[in-house]
């Protein structure tokens, strides 16, 4: 109740205690955050803009103090596109994020758990969404629904994202199960729902937060492989994915409209790899108090 009345000191307390790679992983990742959702609030200018057509910029530009990171091969911002085309890679990893948290964390902590027959169907089912290629699943859906909106993707790579978090909840449940705290609590009587809530999910929770972190860097490159191959969003939406592809065949003309987008998704999934790793390390399994 404390830290939720005033949290701004434990969390200055928290940053201090980061490494830099990690305190600089954070700094990127809120940045990041904030000018996707506050980006129509920003100084920026259109994404979608030719001015080019209006004799106003160049195509393929360098950096200058009216493209601040240059043009691309019809002379929109490369600064604006990116921070909006960090919207679509950032919703689909947060929807994939919560989906797999909420629903494949819960799934494989009660599994974990209980046991028994409903364990075997549920890991049964998992093992046969897993054998298939993540990315050539994802293609096949999104072909089959015959739409590439935003809405529509986030939902298909939330949907996947479900079994690998089950199978990281199932193993650290497994695992908690048999330590004392548990044992104790169930030995003195304390009904199973209780203890499955009280804990195992909390105990469970540092782990699946770690691995969120890293999923949502996966998310992310998956988003821009499908922007790639042309079955992300539909343009003109911006995407690092797109954006990527639409530079590379100017690619021996120049190389910065690659670099850009290239960079940006290069920074976000080291940052969430470096924050999520020290997040691990800071995750043990607390004593609980019966």
């Amino acid at each position: 109740m404390k830290f939720l009345k005033n949290p701004f000191p434990a969390m200055w307390r928290l940053y201090r205690s980061m490494p830099l790679t990690v305190k600089l992983g954070t700094i990127w990742i809120v940045a990041i955050v904030f000018a996707a959702i506050f980006a129509d609030f920003l100084p920026l200018k259109d994404p979608n803009y030719q001015g080019f057509i209006m004799g106003e910029s160049k195509v393929n530009e360098g950096p200058s103090l009216k493209h601040l990171l240059g043009t691309d091969d019809l002379s929109r911002d490369l600064f604006s596109r990116i921070i909006y085309g960090a919207r679509v890679s950032l919703t689909v990893s947060f929807v994939a994020v919560v989906a797999g948290s909420a629903i494949g964390g819960f799934l494989g902590a009660l599994v974990g758990y209980t046991r028994g027959k409903v364990e075997a169907a549920v890991m049964a089912t998992v093992d046969v969404i897993l054998a298939f290629p993540g990315l050539v699943l994802l293609l096949a859906l999104v072909t089959f629904m015959q739409t590439r909106s935003l809405f529509v993707i986030s939902v298909i790579v939330g949907f996947l994202s479900i079994p690998p978090y089950t199978r990281v909840a199932r193993a650290n449940s497994l695992s908690i199960s048999r330590r004392e705290f548990v044992l104790a609590a169930r030995a003195i009587g304390t009904p199973r729902r209780t203890v499955l809530f009280r804990e195992v999910i909390p105990n469970v929770l540092p782990s699946i937060m770690a691995y969120a972190l890293v999923a949502a860097a996966g998310v992310i490159v998956l988003e821009g492989s499908l922007a790639f191959l042309g079955l992300s969003v539909q343009p003109p939406t911006p995407t690092w994915g797109g954006m990527i592809n639409q530079a590379r065949k100017d690619i021996k003309l120049t190389l910065f409209p690659v670099l850009v987008p290239s960079g940006a998704m290069v920074f976000t999934v080291l940052a969430l790899n470096t924050v999520g790793d020290w997040v691990r390390k800071r995750g043990q399994v607390r004593g609980a108090a019966l």
